[in-house]
């Protein structure tokens, strides 16, 4: 029954796309985030439905929708420089198995990131896209909540719909973009037009918002509880009445104690002794190793050049006896683990020019938001206003990402790509809105005609 739903609403979604072929794209990203070819039983599995609707979607952008003003952006070429030297370090890989594999859905995520911006030429279609990868992140986010909520969950037990630990069915990466998109949640509560903010979606988007906070707690995710801080931080820097939200936090916290697994405040109180935690002491252990490898190979490994790495750590224990306090300390060795960092994950797979590369990416979408938001966000009395909301809730997404990315290896995960092509989609509907003639900056008035 499962694939036969699955099937029928694709089959809809795609035979409305022959009528309004945005929804290719549209289409795609669900495929992308949801991965129901992996939730399936025998049906979706044995078709190349990612193939066949980003062709759909490439084919209707080619033939059918307006190229006046489209101008590939300086993020763009990077995406595609990234392209083309980590199809350069898998045809070089020292695991070139594991590394093509690897290479099938990064490359496909790193194209349609470069495709995605042609394709946002309006803020419908901005918004569009936004709330289609929150309804879809959503569809695992809600599950993972009421599971928590019934069960309280657990590290590693928590079932997110699927059995495959990858893509945003992994504990720690769902945690991680939960938090995420948080900011993108409450810009659609606010500024959103396909669906108008009244008290059903105020209601959805309250009840979306406490599911995304409650995946850290289901998964026992320490990342995602680095990402919640975050995230209040973020909120604070704008926040109208610091002195309220400060104090409202603080008795949520305090209320939310009592009620939170004990399961869950044990592994939390590791952060701050990581010797005593494997998971953490590995961590620290690979990344050493990386840098290490950096250093003999500095155009990087290819794909998956974790697996040749052994690593050797002391594990510190706390044991009492006789109220006195011993530090219990064993040699661990350990081979092939995998890097726990976006960072030194792009360091040891494509090295040094990958790493500056992904790092422009990056950091180079916080620059252009922040320049976006300054621009227009005084514009009060002007329909340019919902850019500088927008452009916030973007980047505080993406900061909260980079440094979840810190503890997790999810340095090439399609959810961020896509995040990153609906920056650099806003970029452009920003410049072609400037370069009219209509369009004035705030300040300037408009100059009378000469006679």
């Amino acid at each position: 029954m499962r694939d036969l739903a699955f099937i029928g609403f694709l089959a809809a979604f795609i035979g409305l796309g022959f009528r309004r072929p945005f929804l290719f794209v549209l289409a795609y990203a669900y495929i992308d985030i949801v991965t129901p070819q992996n939730l399936s039983y025998y049906l979706l599995n044995s078709v190349p439905i990612s193939a066949i609707t980003f062709g759909l979607a490439f084919l209707s952008w080619l033939i059918v929708d307006k190229k006046e003003g489209t101008v590939i952006a300086p993020r763009q070429i990077l995406l595609l420089i990234l392209y083309i030297y980590a199809f350069f370090t898998t045809m070089n890989a020292d695991f070139p198995l594991e590394a093509k594999a690897k290479w099938d859905w990064v490359g496909n995520a790193l194209i349609f990131a470069i495709f995605l911006p042609l394709t946002l030429r309006t803020k419908l279609r901005i918004e569009a896209l936004a709330a289609f990868m929150i309804l879809s992140a959503a569809s695992i986010i809600i599950v993972g909540g009421i599971k928590t909520l019934a069960s309280g969950g657990g590290y590693g037990v928590l079932n997110l719909m699927s059995t495959n630990n990858s893509g945003l069915y992994e504990s720690s990466t769902i945690s991680c973009v939960a938090i995420a998109i948080i900011p993108l949640i409450l810009y659609l509560l606010k500024n959103g037009t396909i669906f108008p903010p009244d008290w059903r979606v105020r209601l959805f988007c309250g009840a979306l918002i406490f599911s995304c906070l409650l995946i850290p707690v289901g998964t026992e995710a320490r990342t995602g509880l680095i990402c919640i801080a975050v995230l209040g931080m973020l909120i604070l820097r704008h926040a109208k009445r610091r002195m309220l939200y400060l104090t409202s936090i603080a008795v949520a916290g305090l209320i939310a104690l009592p009620f939170l697994p004990e399961s869950f405040t044990k592994r939390m109180d590791t952060i701050s002794e990581f010797q005593a935690d494997s998971s953490a002491s590995t961590r620290v252990a690979v990344w050493k190793w990386t840098l290490e490898y950096a250093e003999k190979h500095p155009l990087g490994g290819g794909f998956d050049a974790y697996r040749s790495n052994s690593v050797r750590y002391e594990a510190v224990k706390k044991e009492e006896s006789a109220g006195v306090v011993e530090n219990q300390v064993t040699l661990i060795e350990d081979k092939g683990r995998a890097y726990h960092s976006a960072y030194f994950e792009v360091l040891g797979e494509q090295g040094w020019p990958g790493l500056i590369i992904w790092l422009m990416i990056n950091v180079g979408g916080i620059y252009r938001m922040e320049v976006l938001r300054r621009r227009y966000a005084k514009r009060a009395e002007d329909d340019d206003l919902w850019i500088s909301r927008l452009a916030l809730a973007l980047q505080e997404g993406q900061i909260i990402y980079l440094v979840g990315a810190v503890f997790i290896g999810m340095a090439y995960q399609p959810f961020i790509y896509m995040l990153i092509g609906m920056q650099i989609g806003l970029d452009g509907v920003a410049r072609r809105k400037e370069a009219s003639a209509a369009w004035q900056p705030i300040g300037v008035r408009k100059q009378p005609a000469m006679a």
